[in-house]
């Protein structure tokens, strides 16, 4: 039976996790990286996505994925910092996670070479380190399985992902009714503000208000490294064609508002992979074989 990598869709988010990034070094190798990948990668505790790159290294083509653009907006811009291969480990554990980052590498290797990985976490009930909720106005039950979980090859799904770096310090001054229209919602009853600017977040992102509507699964994770910490955004799709909108629409290019983000925060990268299905316990490459 195939089906989606059971991760993208486990509520809540686990306690720990460790995003891994990976470059391609050798085609030749490639092949017999990802079966020893998909022995490894059970969907839920690790979830894979592949770039673009690695798939055109196999010489295969997924329709609809494609790499992250870099994007230029009124003041701010939208880096794309695109991989060839992700990995969403998940736990309790950051030992583990660890341990099993390390296995990973070695059993990739030398086809694909670790170039970045960030350990993220989860903050309250799934807050930002801001301290508002994050994530919502995400779909639920049979909704996230019709805006995250792919058609065109049954149980895959693309993923959208970015490092946003928080300038705390400077959101923390603000007057708590700044902050909260900022955000579009009140921090102490997480209420939508029917009065906030029109660059507020909540407004900038409203995925109903799109045409077509723009709905996405959220799975993102505050991260913290050395003196900088952030949100690591994470956004499940059937296509990628809603979280691109809504990045458009946040940069100002859509109507020429800026969301109020970019106020304390930037992304400083950005990527998109597809993530292949299940099938009898271990990842269905057969799309890129």
């Amino acid at each position: 039976m195939t089906h989606y990598q059971p991760g993208i869709l486990a509520t809540p988010v686990p306690p720990q996790a460790r995003h891994l990034f990976f470059t391609l070094e050798s085609a030749a190798d490639l092949p017999a990286a990802l079966e020893r990948l998909a022995r490894m990668a059970d969907g839920d505790t690790a979830v894979v996505g592949l770039g673009e790159s690695l798939v055109h290294a196999l010489d295969r083509r997924i329709d609809g994925l494609r790499a992250f653009p870099a994007l230029g907006g009124a003041g701010v811009d939208v880096p794309s910092s695109q991989h060839a291969l992700w990995c969403w480990l998940r736990g309790d554990d950051r030992g583990e996670l660890l341990h099993r980052s390390r296995a990973l590498e070695a059993a990739l290797a030398p086809a694909l070479r670790l170039v970045q990985a960030t350990e993220a976490f989860r903050y309250k009930t799934g807050h930002d380190l801001t301290g508002y909720e994050d994530g919502t106005e995400n779909p639920q039950d049979e909704d996230a399985v019709q805006a995250a979980i792919a058609s065109a090859i049954p149980g895959g799904s693309f993923a959208a992902v970015q490092h946003w770096t928080h300038d705390l310090d400077r959101f923390a001054a603000l007057p708590q009714q700044e902050q909260d229209h900022i955000m579009g919602r009140r921090k102490s009853d997480n209420e939508e503000l029917e009065d906030a600017p029109e660059s507020a977040h909540v407004k900038r992102t409203a995925q109903e208000s799109f045409s077509p509507e723009a709905f996405v699964v959220r799975r993102s994770m505050p991260w913290t490294e050395g003196g900088q910490a952030g949100l690591l955004f994470l956004a499940f799709g059937h296509t990628l064609d809603a979280y691109e909108a809504q990045m458009r629409r946040m940069a100002g290019l859509e109507d020429g508002i800026v969301d109020a983000l970019f106020r304390f925060s930037r992304p400083t990268t950005g990527g998109y992979y597809w993530c292949p299905p299940m099938s009898e316990g271990r990842l269905d490459l057969r799309a890129v074989r």
